[in-house]
């Protein structure tokens, strides 16, 4: 999101908020653990987040088709096989109905190591032009009964087939899809989501045999506490990576189209900084729609390709993850971090991380802005355990290298309530990232990643 003060779609956790202020207590036995990065540093628990995916041959080949198929090879996914059947889709932004065929994949059921009061999926797959996929999640309830099936995302690479899309006033009185994340409408209740399944529905034009490739289906479920605060940790690394530098701000006015500009773009902007380190480019070709008097064409394609139709922005979290990986050898999950011993874990293995955060401009020195919502690229940490972040609220490409201070960066991404400009409580992100990194690490990435859940 920009960095305006502009209402954030992510109000989730209202209700807990709501009742953590006024006093209501959740039942005792629904209370939600106690981490390490809850407000009792002494004690140590199990994380509170759980990632759970599907990337292997027999990942794929254990779960239910319908006229899809698994492939193997250096990296195994999914594709349509023979089409289970056809069916019509209207997309809802330009009005356009067309005839698809189909297939679909459907996950086993994971059951969650942390009962969740949100989780949001998250793809990696290959669409090429005249092909799109769904994914949808259904889950069950800590009371025994289920979810429907909410859609979490209608995607294609391109916009020339569908306009990329989340779908809205999805609820079913327990717990609502908010853009891309599912969320339990009234956490201080106790209740929970358990378990889910994911099912994907490749789309390609009849009479074809083109097919999406999906190589990682994959879903973060989280129970993070309430908390206006976090425990200081202590600094363990000084490294700092060499991660290009893109502001969002000389983007300001162009293609007003997607998010009303390059003001707006944090989350892509983002995204291609990370991109480009790992060694993606774009073509000339690809480049070849934008007006060549911009400077970093490749943050306005960025932009287009990570727009959210329905949301009319650019910072769907699983869409940008999905962007990510379009490039060649790259995979990108979107999951909470727990710790900044996370992130100086992932620094140390080479691996940068983008970070949702909110925050008043007196809550970060140096920022000079307050956000609703606001994407930054972790790169390093100083030898004061400062965190060095490429910060795309800049003025310049050059003005993009920021170093914020360790206690208030740690407590401004970590929180899940804050006090908003009016005086008002408010969610925070508690620890939302983005990780991309190859789609063969090395070992020690390897271990990094397992190290904070990811695999």
């Amino acid at each position: 999101m920009s960095r305006a003060q502009q209402p954030s779609r992510r109000t989730v956790l209202a209700v807990a908020v709501a009742a953590a202020v006024t006093g209501t207590a959740a039942p005792a036995a629904a209370a939600a653990p106690r981490t390490a990065g809850s407000d009792d540093p002494g004690q140590a628990q199990a994380r509170p987040i759980d990632y759970h995916c599907w990337t292997t041959f027999r990942d794929w080949r254990c779960g239910t088709a319908q006229g899809a198929r698994p492939v193997s090879g250096r990296r195994p996914g999914v594709v349509i096989g023979a089409p289970a059947g056809r069916s019509d889709y209207t997309d809802p932004h330009t009005g356009t109905t067309a005839t698809w065929e189909y297939a679909t994949w459907t996950s086993p059921v994971h059951r969650l190591t942390v009962p969740a009061t949100e989780v949001i999926a998250s793809w990696n797959a290959h669409t090429p032009a005249g092909t799109w996929l769904q994914v949808e999640l259904h889950g069950t309830y800590s009371d025994g009964t289920e979810t429907p099936w909410y859609v979490m995302g209608r995607w294609a690479a391109g916009d020339q087939d569908i306009k990329r899309t989340s779908v809205d006033d999805q609820t079913d009185g327990k717990s609502t899809i908010w853009t891309d994340t599912f969320a339990i409408d009234d956490a201080s209740t106790g209740l929970r989501l358990t378990s889910y399944r994911l099912r994907l529905t490749l789309y390609r034009r009849p009479g074809t045999h083109l097919t999406p490739t999906v190589w990682r289906l994959g879903a973060m479920g989280s129970d993070i506490p309430d908390r206006f605060t976090v425990p200081a940790s202590t600094p363990g690394l000084a490294q700092e990576l060499a991660v290009p530098r893109y502001s969002q701000e000389i983007h300001k006015g162009q293609y007003p189209e997607y998010d009303n500009g390059g003001e707006a773009w944090c989350s892509p902007t983002s995204s291609q900084m990370i991109i480009e380190y790992w060694g993606g480019r774009l073509t000339p070709e690809q480049l070849s729609w934008v007006d060549p008097s911009y400077a970093d064409p490749q943050v306005c394609h960025a932009a287009r390709s990570t727009y959210d139709h329905q949301y009319q922005g650019c910072g769907n979290w699983p869409f940008n993850a999905a962007y990510a990986a379009t490039f060649d050898g790259l995979q990108g999950v979107v999951t909470r971090l727990a710790s900044l011993t996370d992130l100086e874990t992932l620094i140390a293995a080479g691996i940068p991380a983008i970070t949702s955060q909110s925050f008043l401009k007196e809550e970060l020195t140096g920022a000079g802005y307050g956000t609703s919502g606001h994407l930054m690229t972790v790169i390093g940490f100083t030898a004061d355990g400062d965190v060095i972040a490429n910060d795309p609220a800049s003025p310049s490409d050059e003005a993009v290298r920021r170093v914020y201070k360790r206690r208030e960066w740690e407590n401004i991404w970590l929180r899940t309530k804050r006090y908003n400009a009016s005086g008002k409580v408010v969610s925070g992100t508690g620890g939302v990232c983005y990780l991309y990194f190859p789609a063969h690490p090395t070992p020690h990435q390897r271990k990094a990643l397992a190290a904070v859940g990811v695999y």
